[in-house]
C-alpha cells in the first residue's frame, strides 16, 4: 500500500510539473498555428514517457535469524513488477560479491522446478550462508557457507515464476506463466534490475539455471543478445551461461536414463541388449504394440524402480516418512524457518501476498509425462535449437553435472553436445580441487563460441550440494578463465 501511494504522489507531481511546462510554452507561442501546439503536446507526451520509471521495492537486509551479529556481505532483497501493469511480483535476494563488486562477474541464476523457490540454491546449494540442523528443530541456526559463489561473483537469486516461493500476482493474468513467458520476464527483470543498480551495469553478465530451467535459460540467453542488437536499452554486457544439470531435450534427456544405468552397472548388458534391440533406442515414444519392447523395459524399470534417480548412490526415501539419513528430513526445518513472520519481516517480504511458503509450487512443478495445468504451460520440448543459434555469438558456456546423477544423465548432456558439431578445444581429462581429482571437463569451440562441460565426480543432480568445494573451484576457475572487456 505505501508503495502503491508512493507511486501515485510521484505521478501526481509528475503531471503538475508537465502542465506547468505546458502553460509557459503555450504562452510563450502565443497566436502560434494550432499545428505548432499539437507538436508541443506530442512532445509533451513523449516527454512525460521518458520521465516515468519502474516501480521498485528493495531494502538491505543487515541480520537474519539464527545469524550471529550482522551479515558480513553486503544483502538486498526486494520486488520487481513484470508485465503492462506490473501485475507480476518477483522476489529476489541479491548477493554483493565478496571479493570485488564493481568487476566481478554478474550471475542470474534461475532455481529449476519449474516453481522452486531461490531459498533452495541459496542457503543449500550456492549462496553465501547454509542452515546448521545440529539442533534442530529446537534452534536451527545459519552459517557461512565457504563454498558461496558470491566470493567471486555477483549473484541475483530470483523466485520465477509467480507463484514460486515469495513471488506472486495481482491479476489472473499475471498469475499465468509458461517456459515461453519466463523468458520474456526474465529478460524484462533484469534490464530493469540493471536499470535501479546501474553500477553493475558494465560487469560481465552470465545467465544460469539448474534442471528445468535449462528448457529456458539458453533461450533467455539468446533473447539478451538479441536485444542488445536491437538496441535495446540498457545495453547488457552478456557474456554467456552456465547450466548444471540441465534439462536441454525432453526426448534425448529421459531417454538417456537407460544408456547410463547401463553405464552405472544398474542394469545387465543383457538388459541392455534386450532393450536397444526390441525398442531401437527409443524407450520413451514407445509403440504399445511392440510388445518385445514392452518386456525389456519392465525389466529396466524393476532394477531402477528403487533407485534415487537424484543421486543413485544415496537411500530412496517415502516423503511421507524421512529419516535423519535422508536428505529430506532436513527440508521440513528450513519451511517452519521460513515460514516464522520473524524471518519473513527479516527478508522483507511483503504480507499477505502468499499462503504458507513452500519449497517448490506442486501445481507448476514439472515432472515426466506431465500436462499443462491452468497456470503453467510446458510449452518447449527442447532448448537444443537455442544452444544452436548461441554458437553464432560471442559467447561462452559452462555446462556440468554431477555424475551419479540419474536425473538427467551426462550421457545425454554428451549426445545433444555432440549434435552442435564443435570441434575440440581441449580433450577430455581431470581437473583438480585441493589435490584430488573433483571431476572431468572438456572444451569445445567455434571461432567466438566456447563450451566447457564438466562431470563433477561423486555428484548428485543439484552439484552443488552434494560436492559445494568442487562446485565453487570449477566455476570460479571457468570465470576467470577470459579476460573481459566491456561490450557496453
Amino acid at each position: 500500500m505505501l508503495t502503491s501511494c508512493i507511486t501515485l504522489l510521484y505521478e501526481f507531481q509528475l503531471t503538475c510539473e508537465i502542465k506547468a511546462i505546458h502553460r509557459k510554452r503555450m504562452e510563450y507561442l502565443g497566436s502560434k498555428s494550432l499545428t505548432l501546439v499539437l507538436l508541443l503536446l506530442l512532445l509533451l507526451t513523449l516527454e512525460s514517457e521518458l520521465f516515468i520509471t519502474p516501480t521498485f521495492s528493495k531494502s538491505i537486509v543487515p541480520t537474519l535469524p539464527g545469524y550471529p551479529g550482522q551479515l558480513p556481505f553486503k544483502l538486498e532483497t526486494g520486488y520487481v513488477g513484470i508485465g503492462e501493469k506490473e501485475d507480476a511480483q518477483f522476489f529476489y535476494y541479491f548477493v554483493e560479491s565478496e571479493r570485488n563488486p564493481e568487476e566481478d562477474p554478474l550471475i542470474f541464476y534461475l532455481t529449476g522446478g519449474p516453481g522452486c523457490s531461490a531459498v533452495i540454491t541459496f542457503f543449500y546449494q550456492i549462496g553465501p550462508l547454509s542452515f546448521n540442523f545440529d539442533h534442530a528443530p529446537e534452534n536451527l541456526t545459519l552459517e557461512l557457507n565457504p563454498n558461496s559463489w558470491t566470493k567471486m561473483a555477483n549473484v541475483i537469486f530470483v523466485d520465477m515464476p509467480a507463484g514460486a516461493g515469495f513471488s506472486y500476482a495481482t491479476s489472473e493474468q499475471g498469475w499465468i506463466s509458461s517456459d515461453s513467458i519466463i523468458i520474456k520476464q526474465a529478460n524484462d527483470f533484469l534490464r530493469k534490475f540493471l536499470i535501479d543498480h546501474p553500477k553493475f551495469l558494465n560487469n560481465p553478465l552470465y545467465i544460469s539455471g539448474i534442471s528445468y530451467m535449462g528448457i529456458v535459460t539458453p533461450s533467455i540467453t539468446l533473447e539478451v543478445y538479441n536485444a542488445n542488437e536491437r538496441g535495446d536499452q540498457p545495453t547488457l554486457n552478456i557474456q554467456g551461461y552456465i547450466l548444471c544439470s540441465p534439462l536441454t531435450d525432453k526426448f534425448m534427456d529421459f531417454n538417456s536414463r537407460i544408456e547410463y544405468a547401463h553405464r552405472m552397472a544398474l542394469i545387465s548388458d543383457d538388459i541392455y541388449k534386450s532393450a536397444t534391440e526390441n525398442c531401437r533406442g527409443n524407450y520413451v515414444n514407445t509403440d504399445n504394440a511392440n510388445s518385445l519392447c514392452k518386456k525389456s523395459l519392465e525389466r529396466y524399470e524393476e532394477c531402477t524402480n528403487d533407485i534415487n534417480i537424484e543421486d543413485i548412490l544415496e537411500p530412496l526415501c517415502n516423503k511421507s516418512d524421512v529419516k535423519p539419513y535422508c536428505r529430506e528430513y532436513f527440508y521440513d526445518f528450513a519451511v517452519d524457518w521460513v515460514n516464522e513472520d520473524v524471518v519473513q519481516e527479516a527478508l522483507n517480504v511483503r504480507k499477505g501476498t502468499i499462503g504458507a511458503w513452500e519449497f517448490y509450487n506442486t501445481t507448476i512443478h514439472y515432472r515426466e509425462g506431465k500436462n499443462d495445468t491452468f497456470c503453467y504451460a510446458y510449452d518447449m520440448s527442447s532448448s537444443f535449437a537455442y544452444h544452436k543459434k548461441l554458437v553464432s555469438k560471442n559467447c561462452r558456456a559452462l555446462i556440468f553435472s554431477g555424475d551419479h546423477d540419474m536425473t538427467f544423465p551426462y550421457v545425454g548432456i554428451e549426445d545433444w553436445i555432440a549434435a552442435l558439431n564443435l570441434g575440440v578445444d581441449s580433450p577430455w581429462k581431470p581437473f583438480y580441487v585441493d589435490g584430488q581429482v573433483g571431476g572431468y571437463q572438456m572444451t569445445y569451440g567455434q571461432n567466438d563460441f566456447s563450451l566447457t562441460f564438466a562431470t563433477v565426480k561423486g555428484a548428485g543432480h543439484s552439484v552443488a550440494q552434494y560436492k559445494p568445494r568442487e562446485s565453487m573451484v570449477l566455476t570460479e576457475r571457468w570465470l576467470a578463465s577470459k579476460p573481459y572487456s566491456s561490450a557496453i
